[in-house]
């Protein structure tokens, strides 16, 4: 392949939100060489016989080889990271990336490693190279909708996030389940009061109108990056808080309890992975599971999230194989002054579920999102961006949501109407 095309590397490329991404990445006009790496090259046969022919090969890549991943990513425009979990996968890939100085990008969701990627910013500015890190669907999408929301606002006080995931039955990979545990349990970085806050995940809730057919839907304060990136943007905020769930409720209990068990060390990680991946793939999984499973959901009758007659029928029909209807979307808030008055702007996704785009699942959110903050970045001139970045700071709202129509998402699906 030989020519004058821009190469464009992705980095675990099977998995299935890279894999999306890939896929709606192409259908955008753009004249392209796509890499594709992964640990198992053979599982992206059927991917590229979706794509146009001569448009993508495939290769094997463990991005732990220095020597193998300096190779892949030689001269390349862009690099996209879709192997998980970032925690470990994001620093190799990183620094090979500064080393080579080419341009980077990622849909990383976990703190540790979106810290540590902020941390090689005066690295890369040294380097003169771009990294984009935390492009997908929260942190991602939820990023640009404050930027665009906070834009109608002369001062921010005040922002929230929230996102809620549906029924993903069969569709999750392990390193989701892992990036779950950690969420539902542990250490959450929030911004309180003007400053950095430790908290503990899933104990503060709140009720907020979502759309995606959620409606009224109780959320949990949770461990996201978004608490941790927008104080760059907006460093004399009060408060910058990101607020998750899932749907069905009983999810919330169920992932609850598991990763309590994990936290105090009453079960380890990947046995808990084990346990969610199998009841995610209709099988029962362990006893030492759901003990910790239904003492989580014991919590949501304490807390009114969810009736005994709910976890009886949740109960019953989960065990049977019943999916539950998809619900999920995405909503930011931000509170403010306008022309010296107090002022709230909110932004939200208005759809959700099959027929849909942009929200089919989870992978179809991150990986169409992630594939039009490539374009975005692909689009800007080379040379005139260097440092680490995250979504509110450099793509602007609207060229963000024209390169989501580019890759294909309709123009209705992006923002309520109403907003």
């Amino acid at each position: 392949m030989a020519n004058s095309r821009r190469r464009v590397v992705f980095i675990g490329a099977a998995g299935e939100m890279c894999r999306l991404a890939i896929e709606r990445f192409a259908v955008a006009d753009g004249d392209w060489e796509l890499a594709l790496y992964d640990i198992r090259p053979e599982l992206l046969d059927q991917l590229l016989q979706r794509l146009p022919a001569g448009l993508a090969t495939a290769a094997r890549l463990d991005l732990y080889d220095p020597e193998g991943l300096r190779d892949a990513i030689e001269g390349a425009a862009l690099v996209v990271l879709g192997a998980g979990p970032y925690n470990r996968t994001a620093g190799p890939v990183m620094e090979a990336c500064l080393a080579a100085k080419v341009p980077y990008l990622d849909f990383d969701d976990d703190i540790e490693s979106t810290l540590h990627g902020l941390s090689l910013n005066d690295d890369a500015r040294a380097a003169g190279v771009p990294m984009y890190i935390g492009c997908g669907a929260s942190p991602g999408i939820t990023n640009v909708m404050v930027a665009d929301a906070a834009s109608e606002l002369d001062t921010v006080e005040n922002i929230d996030v929230y996102w809620v995931v549906g029924d993903e039955r069969g569709s999750i990979g392990r390193a989701v389940l892992d990036h779950m545990l950690r969420v539902a349990a542990g250490p959450c970085m929030t911004w309180e009061n003007g400053g950095p806050v430790l908290r503990q995940s899933w104990l503060e809730t709140r009720w907020t109108e979502l759309g995606g057919g959620l409606g009224l839907t109780m959320v949990h304060e949770t461990a996201h990056p978004e608490p941790v990136t927008l104080p760059r943007k907006y460093p004399n905020a009060k408060n910058i808080r990101c607020f998750g769930g899932l749907d069905p409720a009983p999810y919330n209990g169920l992932v609850r309890g598991v990763g309590l068990a994990v936290q105090k060390g009453q079960m380890p990680v990947e046995e808990a992975i084990d346990f969610l991946e199998a009841l995610l793939t209709n099988k029962f999984g362990s006893v030492t599971g759901w003990r910790h499973a239904l003492s989580g959901l014991r919590n949501l009758l304490r807390t009114g999230e969810a009736s005994r007659t709910e976890l009886i029928k949740f109960l019953a029909l989960a065990a049977v194989g019943h999916t539950f209807p998809y619900k999920s979307g995405l909503k930011v808030e931000v509170t403010g002054l306008r022309n010296g008055l107090p002022a709230a702007v909110s932004r939200r996704t208005p759809v959700c579920g099959p027929g849909t785009y942009l929200f089919t699942d989870m992978a179809a959110a991150t990986g169409t999102a992630c594939a039009a903050f490539m374009l975005v970045a692909l689009g800007e001139e080379s040379g005139t961006r260097a440092g680490v970045f995250t979504p509110e700071e450099w793509a602007d709202p609207e060229k963000f949501y024209e390169g989501l129509e580019r890759v294909g998402t309709p123009r209705e699906e992006i923002l309520d109407a109403t907003n």
